[in-house]
């Protein structure tokens, strides 16, 4: 059994209009709710043995202030594929992770992750910016992740937490 965690990226900006889709920053609520997720997480008593994130500023930043707040000590990469994947591609990304870890995250974009749980799980969950969902793969391996092969535990959404939390 393997456990895979999706994050979509938090809020990003579009103030700079000029600027390309993959170099959009966070904005000020994404700036908050990235920690905040990850504090959430590290509350839940939840570790992974590796982030995987897209490189896309947005994603790229929401990856690193995750990590920080939530005291994840597991290596942090970058793969260009999850950029704009579609739900097999992401699921070709996570086939390749490697066989010594039980759980991963994986930090991305829509509409791929909600494809991707879709795909595994064949629920339909609405991903805003920052939520995570946690996901049980009936695998051995990943290479053997296939579709239906998952589980939906459960999915956070800030500002439902936000909301709780004050």
């Amino acid at each position: 059994m393997k456990r895979l965690y999706l994050m979509r990226h938090a809020k990003s900006s579009w103030d700079e209009p000029s600027l390309a889709d993959f170099d959009r920053p966070l904005n000020q609520r994404g700036l908050a709710a990235a920690p905040f997720m990850g504090e959430l997480l590290a509350g839940r008593g939840i570790l992974v043995d590796l982030v995987l994130s897209s490189p896309a500023r947005r994603a790229r930043h929401t990856a690193e202030l995750v990590r920080k707040s939530s005291g994840f000590l597991c290596p942090l990469r970058f793969d260009e594929r999850i950029y704009e994947a579609s739900p097999r591609a992401l699921s070709a990304v996570a086939s390749e992770f490697p066989e010594s870890i039980d759980s991963a995250m994986m930090i991305g974009h829509n509409p791929g992750l909600e494809a991707l749980i879709k795909h595994l799980t064949g629920e339909e969950e609405a991903m805003p910016t920052a939520a995570v969902a946690s996901l049980t793969i009936d695998v051995e391996k990943w290479a053997k992740i296939s579709s239906g092969s998952g589980k939906l535990e459960w999915l956070i959404r800030p500002k439902d937490e936000m909301a709780a939390a004050k």
